[in-house]
């Protein structure tokens, strides 16, 4: 018994040196991949500028990419650089549909503070229309966790609340994917998103439980690959700018 495990010491070690002496002297391109290769962009100036494969959703001098979610143009207000929400005019989104993306987008709350709470500064980024990315002037202004600026509305509240004053220009950057249904309309997986607020990481592939309720447990419904992006008008006159998107 002892002759036999002090040979299968042996062969176990020779064994281990030889693997070493393969991944030492091995051919290194056995492991090297060349073909698909990246296709070449243009990378923004600033991390804030478009890339050259983005499609521009605002580029401050139009509403052209976008439309009221009741039907018709869009009615928010166009100055200097920015859109402001016009309160009553409702929700718009844009003409084209969208999936797994990446999106940069740029907010800014009133500068005079009036209300508080979820009163206060909001609005809100709708991926696909149905998953509530919240906007809300959460500087120095306690609401419930799940409902402050960088929550996903009543489901997952910010990693940190990294939120600048009242009248300053935030980002959100922002990394959705889409969910997957099979053909008989069950849910195969869940949308997933993560976000950087003012670079910032404050959402971290968190998976969403569903469409955005106000008031129940959020679930799935089957719906198209792709849907557009809608930005809320909860009646405060939040602004919005430099908006680009890239499809993944």
């Amino acid at each position: 018994m002892k002759k036999t495990f002090c040979l299968l010491t042996l062969v176990t070690v020779l064994s281990m040196n030889m693997n070493a002496q393969v991944r030492e002297g091995g051919d290194p391109k056995l492991s090297e991949v060349w073909q698909p290769e990246p296709r070449v962009i243009t990378p923004g100036k600033t991390s804030q500028d478009a890339p050259s494969d983005a499609i521009v959703l605002f580029n401050g001098k139009d509403l052209s990419q976008w439309q009221s979610a009741k039907g018709g143009e869009a009615k928010w207000k166009l100055k200097d650089d920015y859109v402001q929400v016009a309160p009553g005019t409702g929700i718009i989104q844009t003409k084209k549909a969208f999936g797994d993306c990446q999106l940069h987008i740029e907010w800014k709350t009133p500068d005079t503070v009036k209300g508080d709470g979820q009163g206060r500064g909001n609005s809100g980024i709708f991926l696909m229309g149905l998953y509530e990315l919240q906007v809300l002037d959460s500087y120095h202004n306690r609401t419930y966790s799940n409902g402050q600026a960088g929550s996903i509305y009543k489901q997952s509240m910010p990693l940190v609340n990294a939120c600048r004053p009242p009248g300053e220009w935030q980002t959100y950057d922002i990394l959705f994917t889409a969910p997957r249904f099979n053909t008989d309309s069950s849910l195969r997986s869940p949308a997933r998103i993560t976000v950087f607020q003012n670079g910032v990481l404050v959402q971290n592939n968190f998976s969403i439980w569903g469409g955005t309720e106000y008031i129940g447990i959020p679930v799935y419904k089957m719906t198209p690959d792709k849907l557009p992006i809608a930005l809320q008008d909860h009646g405060n006159p939040v602004c919005y700018r430099n908006i680009w998107i890239r499809e993944l």
